[in-house]
């Protein structure tokens, strides 16, 4: 059985680059095919973000913290709640893009969180 490619959630800072965000999702994913990338709507103009999935050929999907704060996720973080309204951008992020379950709870590589649903 073939696995499922992924939607896949990216929590980051301003600022990090896509040598950073790629490394994190090829330690994170390993050989999985990545459908595209998802996160919170204040991230859209990264320069890092945009350039990580132009180089995986994939769209990135944008959600509000009000979006992403309506998804239950297994891991939420009061600290993130309290910086951007939302208590979850990577898990929740990957589970509105994709479809069913997290298949990669929320881990983080070198500052970048990654987190992965199977994709629509």
């Amino acid at each position: 059985m073939s696995r499922p490619d992924l939607a896949v959630g990216v929590g980051m800072r301003p600022g990090i680059d896509e040598g950073r965000i790629g490394a994190a999702l090829r330690e994170a994913l390993g050989d999985h095919v990545v459908a595209c990338l998802a996160t919170i709507d204040r991230r859209a103009a990264e320069p890092g973000l945009q350039a990580a999935a132009a180089a995986l050929g994939v769209p990135v999907r944008f959600y509000t913290a009000a979006e992403l704060a309506g998804v239950r996720v297994p891991n939420p973080s009061a600290r993130t709640a309290s910086a951007l309204g939302t208590a979850s951008v990577a898990e929740a992020a990957a589970l509105l893009a994709g479809c069913g379950p997290l298949l990669i709870s929320k881990t983080t590589i070198n500052g970048v969180v990654i987190a992965a649903a199977a994709a629509r």
